[in-house]
């Protein structure tokens, strides 16, 4: 039976008010004591001088906070830290359960599994992986085996009629060895764990931002010439940093094959690319080992330096030009933006080829201005004296929305603040950007009043105008059911009608 421990606190924080995570979420079912027919009148008149629930704020830890209504000036909130529940039928787990693995914990669950499983995956995928998984340790296994036979035949002890000494020494270089791509594992390995449901949204930013971390890896790597000493640190840090830049790369690169493969022929293009790659590889094996051949390269350390500098910025300007020219049909948000801009500005949206060109590939979202910040508790959006009227305000204003929006007035710099509620989709995300560019386009310095007002006003623009930003994304070609805007799950906000 689930329970819960009910914290009521009257003063308002900042973000950093999500209570800290809990085990497992639960449902609470809250009744009332019945009443008697014979006393509705006195009923009545109890709810009306009562406080009224309006807002349930849920968060991705389970926990809630309760947004009680008491007066114009006054908001009680109710803090409810979910316990853990006992499953009495835990040991009856049926094969459903044991597939959906509910009863990994949920911080594993997201680290190790793709977002939304086991119904954003295909059925076979569980058990692909699971296999895979010794596969993979038996392959390590084996790829230790061989370095240490490699170093051996470099000098670094050998098989037959060799001192116990030299054995000791070429299997303690070959764990030095192998120690170093273990530690570039890790990075990777935190890559792909934490942050791969980035990859969907922006593989044009992150596959350029893989190169310039792997030019970063190749610093350490290039250091270790000055400092012989300290080979295996620098070796391990450059190591890691190059296995950062692939556990972006790759994830990236997968997604931009399969942008290419419209007629599902993912295969064929991948098996293409490895052509063209491997090609490029002998080109550049060629043009390096020309290169270790010209004595005033390798003769003089600054030299060679400047030489790998020169290279690998030629490197990273051909590969954000071959990013720039990627023309997706999807929308994430860095592209609603250029289109919503366009609509509110010219009441008309670009085009794929035009979108694409003016996206900014290297620029990071929080610095893309109008800011907007999604998923922002309801604290930090009902300020000023009278916060129960605001809220108030809000509710109304919204009724018709999947959404709260507000505009920071604590800020000199524009800014939206923007909650969703329980059953907002990639439209709700969409409307809200369409909403804060009509807001920074007609924003005004005045009071808590006239800032109503503007919202008033930028919400009757909205419906007025989306369906037409709507219709012409469609006939610009635009895929709009694959938009890659993701309503943030932290927060979500329930309503009750209690007003």
């Amino acid at each position: 039976m689930a329970s819960a421990v009910r914290l009521s606190c009257h003063s308002f924080s900042r973000r950093n008010s999500i209570p800290a995570r809990v085990d497992r979420s639960q449902i609470l079912c809250n009744s009332s004591p019945p009443h008697s027919a014979g006393a509705e009148d006195s009923r009545s008149f109890k709810e009306e001088s009562e406080p009224h629930l309006v807002l349930l704020e849920k968060y991705g830890n389970g926990t809630s906070k309760r947004y009680i209504l008491e007066t114009d000036l006054q908001i009680r909130i109710v803090l409810e830290k979910h316990l853990p529940a006992t499953n009495v039928l835990q040991d009856s787990r049926d094969v459903e359960n044991d597939t959906d693995l509910s009863w990994l914990p949920k911080v594993i669950k997201d680290f190790v599994l793709p977002a939304g499983f086991p119904e954003s995956v295909s059925d076979d995928y569980l058990e692909y992986i699971l296999l895979q998984f010794p596969t993979n340790v038996t392959g390590w296994i084996c790829h230790t085996l061989v370095t240490s036979s490699l170093l051996k035949a470099v000098g670094v002890g050998s098989f037959p009629g060799t001192t116990a000494a030299a054995t000791a020494a070429a299997s303690a270089a070959a764990i030095r060895w192998v120690s170093k791509d273990g530690i570039g594992a890790v990075g990777r390995l935190v890559i792909g764990g934490r942050f791969g449901n980035l990859f969907d949204d922006d593989p044009k930013q992150w596959r350029l931002y893989a190169d310039f971390i792997g030019s970063t890896g190749s610093i350490f790597d290039l250091s270790t010439q000055l400092y012989p000493a300290y080979f295996l640190p620098l070796a391990s840090l450059g190591n890691l940093a190059k296995a950062v830049g692939r556990g972006l790369r790759d994830p990236s690169f997968r997604v931009i094959q399969n942008h290419f493969a419209i007629s599902g022929n993912l295969g064929d293009v991948s098996a293409k690319e490895e052509v063209w790659e491997v090609a490029a590889q002998l080109v550049g094996l060629g043009l390096g080992i020309l290169a270790l051949d010209t004595p005033g390269i390798t003769s003089s350390y600054t030299v060679f330096v400047s030489t790998w500098l020169g290279v690998r910025l030629l490197h990273l300007w051909f590969r954000y030009l071959s990013l720039s020219v990627l023309r997706f049909n999807t929308i994430n948000l860095k592209r609603a933006r250029i289109l919503v801009n366009s609509h509110v500005l010219h009441q008309k949206v670009p085009g794929i080829s035009d979108c694409n060109r003016m996206e900014n590939v290297l620029v990071w979202e929080r610095f893309i201005r109008p800011k907007i910040t999604f998923g922002v508790p309801l604290e930090e959006m009902v300020t000023g004296k009278k916060r129960g009227s605001v809220l108030r305000r809000l509710v109304k204003l919204y009724a018709e929305e999947k959404y709260f929006l507000v505009v920071n007035q604590t800020q000199t710099e524009f800014e939206v603040f923007v909650s969703f509620k329980e059953g907002a989709t990639n439209v709700a995300v969409l409307r809200s950007v369409w909403q804060s560019y009509w807001l920074h386009q007609n924003r005004t310095r005045s009071d808590d009043d006239d800032v109503s007002s503007q919202l008033e006003g930028s919400l009757i623009e909205l419906k007025d105008r989306f369906d037409d930003f709507l219709i012409q994304v469609k006939e610009s070609g635009w895929d709009t059911d694959q938009m890659n805007l993701k309503v943030p799950k932290e927060i979500s906000i329930q309503e009750h009608l209690t007003l």
